[in-house]
């Protein structure tokens, strides 16, 4: 079965109808039985959003694992979420993934998440198809779609299909290969009809065939000379499109419309034709026994098992843990090892996820997507057979940006929000969450307002938390804008065994990394045991700056010299010693204070794009291009994410609630100086209540005793 599988990916920007394409594949592939939509009136919902708050905003939240078969090639399909903020989602999806589909808008057409998801595909290499989705829209346009997978993402879109028809009389496409016109009959349109191409688009089907051959024969020696002789078959299109897929060189366009039930099977062809089975994908493992040498998986599933953990859910049952294997066979009740740990486990349980339903199986082999119970592991572990040392790469987990304190009403509350809390930050490295030592308040930290709120809804509803929420907070940085030297000599006398330590060196700006240590010691003025203490003293001091007190990023420190004592040096007195030196260079530095800007995506319609920029602007917005296209306006600007609170209520406001917007992290940049100064006397007002709190605290037992005195006539207290 190894070249008959597939496992593929669903992505796309927010409402790109990810979802209902995933519904209809289930469909058509008798997975499910009837159709739901994703906003359905008979209050069931897609079978893939099924999580109450999924159902309820009509959004995806978390990635859905299932799998179908299709023309007896069976397929694992991950469902993932549109929305930035749970792109963590998207990330670790694709990780596993050996190819997929990019849904596209055939109004919208490549809109900006379009092109992060397109970056994370090409980040792991994963082959793609597209399909350009809402023909039956007014205003679709699948060619300039197509053309804009050229121009905004740099593809070489091959168009595969055709549309007959267009919006309202959207009735099906022609299929360039057969050069056949295909109509989707029956209630669901399950019925696929072929018939001639009509005869008013015979010659445009014409003329894109050609630049169709054109392109593929390119990756094929044997279409190129059928079609220099004018005798192609179908076969040897497929196999060239096949072959310029698997290289990621082209990317076959299909379309249709899934709300409508056309051109999802063709699809589904598209799927087992152009994208890879197992055996096709290089995965590479790294052998720790071996400096960490790149191996290449066999995916034989009698080979040692090589598997990857790279998705938790925390059930009611016990931790579920979704795998990809890679190479070897995983079997019930079989002993793997945990690399990162070293553990040795039994796996009790094996499932094949459908949404969240569970079907038990008793093995499973490379390519398969599957899940276990009960083994505790965290995310990107890699599980392997006895004697086999691997560990597969990670994935890529986005910073958060955004914090906001939460406040427990009561104990009891207070251990169901650890208990939430715990689960939360287990299942998704993206949200973080850590108890501020000098307010005692629990933080969390996400990607974005959105990211919070549902977790803040689902600690309420899944664990009953009665919580107040403060004001979100951006996650601000501390830099320096020159470089300094130091020169600093600890010595302390106090009777005993006395401190002595003095370092010497350069503290100066560093773009390429967050900290950096240089060790320049030359002739042993400093003793090479005390040198990780002189390390661990700086990146101590990279934890809180002294501006605002968030981390300090962006420094390199270079040791050039120093001094010790035989009998007063210590580890403790050299940490000491740098963690003074780098306090006292520190302000000759020029410390600054960075921030996360977004960049933004507007869309709405073209009367209100004086009113979109000028939301921008007012913002601190770096407008970076509006273009108009058929009355639809898209505007693309980098705005601080500390301005783009509430931004939602202004920009619906301002546009009779027809524009939309995304934003994702882009990078940190200075505050203006202004800001600046606001941020540091927030600081000390701040500092000031925390005072006034804890004096508070410390005397509450006092006006406990005063409010509680039963005093006596007469008496004084």
């Amino acid at each position: 079965m190894g070249n008959l599988r597939r496992n593929i990916g669903i992505s796309a920007h927010i409402d790109s109808g990810k979802t209902t394409l995933t519904e209809r594949m289930l469909f058509y592939t008798n997975r499910i039985h009837a159709i739901h939509e994703v906003r359905g009136k008979d209050g069931v919902g897609a079978k893939m959003d099924s999580m109450e708050l999924e159902r309820e905003r009509g959004i995806t939240i978390a990635s859905a694992s299932t799998n179908v078969e299709w023309k007896k090639h069976p397929i694992d399909i991950i469902d993932t979420p549109g929305h930035v903020d749970f792109t963590v989602e998207v990330e670790r999806s694709l990780r596993v993934l050996d190819g997929a589909v990019l849904v596209l808008c055939a109004v919208g057409g490549v809109q900006s998440q379009s092109i992060t998801v397109d970056r994370q595909m090409t980040r792991y290499q994963v082959p793609r198809i597209a399909f350009i989705n809402k023909c039956d829209r007014m205003g679709a346009n699948p060619e300039r779609v197509s053309e804009q997978l050229r121009d905004k993402l740099n593809h070489n879109a091959v168009l595969m299909q055709l549309p007959i028809g267009l919006e309202d009389d959207f009735e099906g496409v022609v299929d360039l290969v057969k050069m056949k016109a295909v109509y989707f009959k029956g209630q669901f349109g399950e019925e696929l009809v072929y018939k001639d191409i009509p005869d008013e688009l015979l010659k445009h089907a014409v003329e894109k065939r050609d630049v169709l051959l054109d392109t593929v024969s390119m990756y094929s020696d044997e279409l190129m000379e059928a079609y220099l002789e004018d005798h192609v078959t179908e076969e040897l299109v497929y196999d060239a499109v096949r072959r310029g897929t698997l290289t990621r060189e082209i990317t076959p366009v299909f379309m249709g419309s899934a709300f409508k039930n056309k051109g999802v099977q063709p699809l589904l062809d598209g799927v087992i034709q152009y994208l890879p089975y197992p055996d096709q994908v290089e995965n590479i493992a790294l052998d720790l026994d071996n400096e960490e040498r790149k191996v290449t998986l066999s995916s034989h599933p009698d080979d040692p098992l090589v598997s990857l953990a790279f998705k938790l859910d925390d059930t009611r049952y016990g931790q579920l843990t979704y795998v990809r294997i890679y190479q070897g066979t995983l079997k019930k009740g079989s002993e793997i090892f945990n690399r990162r740990s070293g553990q040795k486990v039994r796996v009790g349980r094996l499932i094949r996820m459908h949404a969240d339903e569970m079907e038990d199986i008793t093995q499973a082999g490379p390519g398969e997507i599957i899940a276990m119970f009960g083994i505790d592991c965290a995310s990107g572990d890699t599980f392997t057979s006895e004697g086999l040392n691997y560990s597969m790469t990670s994935m890529y987990v986005p910073t958060p940006v955004i914090s906001l304190s939460l406040k427990p009403k009561d104990n009891k509350a207070s251990e169901n929000m650890a208990k939430a809390l715990n689960r939360f930050t287990k299942e998704d490295p993206s949200f973080q969450t850590f108890v501020d030592k000098e307010t005692g308040e629990s933080i969390v930290k996400g990607m974005g307002e959105l990211h919070l709120e549902v977790y803040i809804e689902r600690m309420r509803r899944e664990y009953n938390v009665d919580l107040e929420t403060g004001a979100p907070q951006v996650a601000y940085r501390e830099s320096i804008a020159r470089a300094s030297d130091f020169d600093y000599t600890h010595k302390k006398q106090t009777g005993g065994a006395g401190q002595y330590g003095r370092v010497v060196g350069a503290v100066e700006p560093n773009h390429e990394t967050d900290f950096e240590f240089e060790d320049n010691v030359k002739g042993g003025v400093i003793p090479s045991e005390y040198i990780p203490a002189c390390r661990e003293g700086f990146e101590q001091c990279m934890e809180k700056g002294t501006l605002i007190g968030f981390p300090i990023v962006g420094v390199k420190v270079t040791l050039n010299d120093g001094n010790y004592h035989p009998v007063d040096s210590s580890e403790m007195a050299f940490k000491t010693a740098s963690i003074m030196a780098f306090r006292e260079v520190y302000n000759k530095c020029k410390p600054i204070i960075l921030e996360p800007v977004m960049r933004v995506s507007v869309e709405g319609p073209s009367e209100f794009q004086g009113a979109i920029l000028a939301t921008l602007n007012q913002r601190r917005g770096i407008i970076h291009s509006a273009t108009e296209d058929n009355n639809f306006t898209v505007v693309e600007a980098e705005v601080p994410l500390s301005e783009m609170f509430g931004y939602s209520t202004v920009l619906r406001s301002n546009t009779q609630g027809k524009a939309e917007f995304t934003m994702e992290f882009s990078r940190y940049a200075k505050v203006p100086e202004s800001i600046s100064e606001e941020l540091k006397k927030n600081l000390q007002k701040s500092k000031k209540i925390i005072k006034v709190y804890r004096i508070l605290n410390d005397k509450e037992d006092i006006y406990d005793k005063i409010r509680n005195h039963k005093a006596e006539p007469g008496s004084r207290f």
